[in-house]
């Protein structure tokens, strides 16, 4: 009998737009033509103000707003913009991550395939094509229901956003897998947490070139062990397939088939459904991978892991370090 999984998605969120700029409407009308048709597909719905308040500064969220409603297309740093949809399709993007957790606190995993990402949008400030921390509200969501939750950052990129947010936090176990050396240049070993946070933010930078193998160290090492420790009662994979073979902003190594593996893992090591919310993923096998995830979502048993998996040394340096700091 396959597990329980479903799909949250809207046309919506193709309508924050711009045609040439990478992060565009079309990576997920392509992710979105992977969703095997088993897949339940569920509907959207609105973050409410106090829902990003939760995380975001207000003044934050009302200068997204107002400078929507003024249409046309607005520049607040060299890579993020805003359109005269943005406000609603990002609003809607937090509230369908919100959703996500909602049904995998009721024993369904959940997809949220959404746009504009989320995870490097700090407290005050958008940044990274991320106008609010879908992932970061909904765990704040959940932590108003349940005592902890876990996020797992799989993405190219670390997520500085969900870090900053957290990083004073011991009810939120946080761990990044991601490019060393490139935006936004933080994710590095010694970040650790702060305060009742020390301990429960996790960062494996990991040079150009990294396989699978060199993932699968990492999680098996680290943050399977961590996610045992901690017991999370809800985990929120932030979910950029980035780190592709064929994706043009960075230099990982990763097969579509991979990112099944890699969230078999994280299911079996929390035992309980997962709530996955879509960032980055650029290249043409971003749809691919997708197709992998769900496919790992509806199955009982683990995904098998491949033989002869060999991590890097450096990898191995990065993980036994990060073992000492495992709570």
């Amino acid at each position: 009998m396959a597990a329980r999984c479903s799909v949250i998605t809207d046309e919506t969120f193709t309508q924050h737009d711009l045609e040439w700029h990478v992060e565009n409407s079309r990576r997920l009308t392509d992710a979105i033509a992977h969703i095997p048709p088993s897949v339940k597909r569920r509907p959207a719905e609105p973050a409410t103000f106090d829902d990003l308040a939760r995380v975001h500064d207000p003044r934050h969220i009302r200068m997204i707003e107002e400078l929507s409603s003024y249409g046309g297309r607005r520049y607040l740093d060299m890579d993020t913009y805003v359109t005269g949809e943005s406000f609603r399709v990002a609003s809607l993007a937090a509230g369908a991550s919100i959703a996500a957790v909602r049904c995998s606190l009721s024993g369904e995993s959940c997809f949220a395939l959404v746009r504009p990402p989320g995870h490097h949008a700090e407290p005050g400030r958008a940044m990274g094509y991320c106008l609010f921390n879908n992932a970061a509200v909904a765990a704040a969501w959940a932590l108003d229901r349940v005592e902890r939750v876990a996020i797992i950052d799989w993405d190219l990129h670390h997520g500085n956003g969900t870090q900053k947010i957290f990083y004073e936090s011991d009810r939120v176990l946080f761990c990044s897998i991601h490019q060393a050396n490139i935006f936004p240049w933080s994710g590095w070993i010694d970040e650790v947490g702060a305060g009742r946070g020390k301990g429960f933010s996790l960062n494996a930078p990991l040079p150009a070139g990294g396989r699978i193998g060199d993932y699968h160290c990492i999680f098996a090492g680290v943050f399977c062990e961590a996610l045992l420790h901690f017991e999370p009662d809800a985990v929120i994979i932030s979910a950029g397939q980035d780190p592709l073979h064929d994706d043009p902003k960075g230099g990982m190594q990763l097969a579509p088939e991979d990112f099944g593996l890699l969230c078999s893992m994280v299911r079996e090591a929390a035992s309980c459904p997962l709530a996955l919310v879509l960032e980055g993923g650029y290249g043409p096998s971003l749809g691919k991978a997708v197709a992998c995830i769900f496919d790992a979502l509806q199955q009982d048993e683990p995904c098998p892991v491949p033989p002869g998996l060999r991590p890097r040394e450096s990898t191995k340096r990065i993980a036994r370090l990060l073992q000492k700091v495992i709570i």
